[in-house]
């Protein structure tokens, strides 16, 4: 089991350090950029609006995240 834990907590600090490089490259090449394969500023505004529509189940959304992430 802390075989499993330790490689999803490496798998997640690897995707924590590529959203922010995605987003910057996201800014200076826009919304194109061929390596990333994904707009990630239009993804995470729509999570954002997303949560924000939903009242209090985003709140509580947002909240299990931020319990989550700092685990």
């Amino acid at each position: 089991m802390d075989t499993v834990r330790s490689f999803l907590r490496s798998v997640l600090d690897v995707g924590m350090a590529v959203i922010p490089v995605s987003v910057v490259l996201g800014v200076i090449f826009g919304p194109a950029v061929p390596f990333i394969g994904a707009d990630t500023i239009d993804n995470i505004s729509a999570l954002v609006a997303d949560l924000g529509g939903s009242g209090l189940v985003g709140v509580i959304t947002l909240g299990i995240l931020y319990a989550l992430w700092n685990r």
